[in-house]
């Protein structure tokens, strides 16, 4: 039996919405009491597209400072930065020669990604899902918390698993990894438009309510959020292809920790104006103090960079061991 762990990355996008707090560290913080943890900052991964070096160092502290602010504990939990961990890019390459051409082909995100110009997106795009592989199984994780859009992702982390322990006949040495999706809300919309991910890269800032919003701010963009002329239904059914309503009621329940039905009950009837007003009191109230937080941790940038490396310390020695022993597996020789 595998001992249960967990394991999480983020791109050091900087700047997180209220996307990356809902779909992910707000899940991160509750399994935190759960789990052993491994929270990884993705810096490998977000050069996949070219990145301005200052502004990425930048990004990979303000998103240690947005896990802190959020109520990650750096003494409960491993968190650190990938590129510090060379054993993820070590495993990547051995599972670029495990997984299949076919499998890379068959991911929507790389098809997404490099639009109709993929035959000029880089190498690292297509097999990054491989590296993505490696992040989790050098752990050996037993779980990841995943968005909806990730899911295929994970599935072919378990193909390669699967196909590792099978090529070199070590039955159960990766273990199938497991998802753990949240019930009410994996995925945050745009407030602009309901069938748009919330993304920093959208050009609108009245898309997506960022952490550093102020209270002003957020009560402007929730009112100016893009909804129907119909009231909130009273039943699930009701919402449906109700792309915008769902968001606002899904983020509202969320941000609650109650289940949508009960949302639905509370306000089933009224105006989408009065619902605004709740919805914005609710933001306010948790994403103010984590953003408040975050704008003070960044002036100690010292004690961020103290977090990666005492979390990149403790990553590397789990990581040092598994891939001795899958060096062996697969018969290389490894002196250090």
């Amino acid at each position: 039996m595998h001992k249960k762990r967990v394991f999480s990355g983020v791109q050091p996008t900087g700047n997180l919405h209220l996307g990356n707090y809902l779909g992910a560290i707000k899940n991160f913080v509750d399994l935190q009491n759960k789990f052993e943890c491994v929270y990884c900052i993705v810096d490998l991964h977000a050069i996949t597209n070219h990145q301005d070096p200052k502004e990425l160092k930048s990004n990979i502290l303000e998103t240690v400072a947005s896990f802190i602010a959020s109520g990650l504990s750096s003494e409960k939990n491993i968190i650190f930065n990938q590129a510090s961990v060379a054993a993820h890019s070590e495993l990547a390459w051995i599972f670029n020669c495990v997984a299949r051409i076919g499998w890379m082909n068959r991911m929507t995100q790389f098809k997404e990604k490099a639009g109709t110009n993929k035959e000029n997106a880089s190498v690292g795009l297509l097999v990054y899902p491989n590296l993505m592989a490696a992040d989790i199984l050098i752990y050996k994780a037993t779980h990841v918390p995943v968005g909806e859009d990730q899911k295929q992702h994970l599935e072919l982390t378990r193909d390669i698993a699967k196909k590792f322990n099978n090529d070199f006949k070590c039955d159960n040495y990766f273990p199938i990894v497991e998802p753990l999706i949240p019930k009410e809300i994996s995925r945050v919309m745009s407030l602009r438009d309901g069938m748009k991910k919330m993304s920093k890269s959208e050009d609108s800032d009245q898309s997506r309510i960022n952490l550093k919003d102020d209270k002003d701010l957020i009560d402007q963009k929730i009112k100016k959020a893009k909804t129907d002329n119909n009231s909130i239904p009273s039943e699930i059914i009701g919402l449906k292809n109700r792309h915008e309503a769902t968001n606002l009621i899904s983020i509202y329940a969320s941000i609650n920790g109650i289940e949508v039905a009960k949302v639905l009950k509370e306000f089933g009837g009224k105006n989408f104006s009065t619902f605004k007003s709740k919805l914005s009191e609710s933001l306010i109230e948790r994403i103010c103090p984590i953003g408040s937080e975050i704008k003070k941790l960044l002036k100690d940038k010292n004690y961020l960079n103290k977090i990666l490396e005492k979390g990149s310390k403790k990553a590397d020695i789990i990581a040092k061991n598994n891939l001795k022993e899958i060096y062996e597996i697969i018969g290389l020789t490894k002196f250090t």
